[in-house]
């Protein structure tokens, strides 16, 4: 039965430890992401024609409403849709979609 409890009781030990360390990597990501946000905001009229295009061929419905650029030539696009919807796009200057 001691031999038990001392199982029960190192395997809590552990879990809690791992617990710690998943907290930490969280927060650490999450300052990452705040990095990597530095977008000005343009005119849609200064898209470059290859993320326009894009935006046409995929979501032909879509309105560009806002439209913010980085250093890296990396393209933030705030659309709507007809329906309603809206959401965010990230798109590079050749027009390839990227996951930001």
């Amino acid at each position: 039965m001691k031999k038990l409890v001392f199982v029960l009781a190192l395997s809590l030990g552990s879990l809690t430890a791992f617990a710690q360390d998943t907290a930490e990597a969280q927060i650490d990501a999450s300052e990452a992401v705040a990095a990597q946000d530095d977008f000005s905001e343009i005119g849609a009229s200064e898209l470059p024609e290859a993320v326009t295009a894009a935006v046409a061929k995929n979501y032909p419905t879509a309105t560009i409403d806002k439209a913010y650029v980085n250093e890296s030539k990396q393209y933030k696009l705030e659309v709507s849709l007809e329906d309603g919807t809206s959401g965010t796009l990230y798109a590079d200057e050749s027009g390839n979609w990227i996951e930001m």
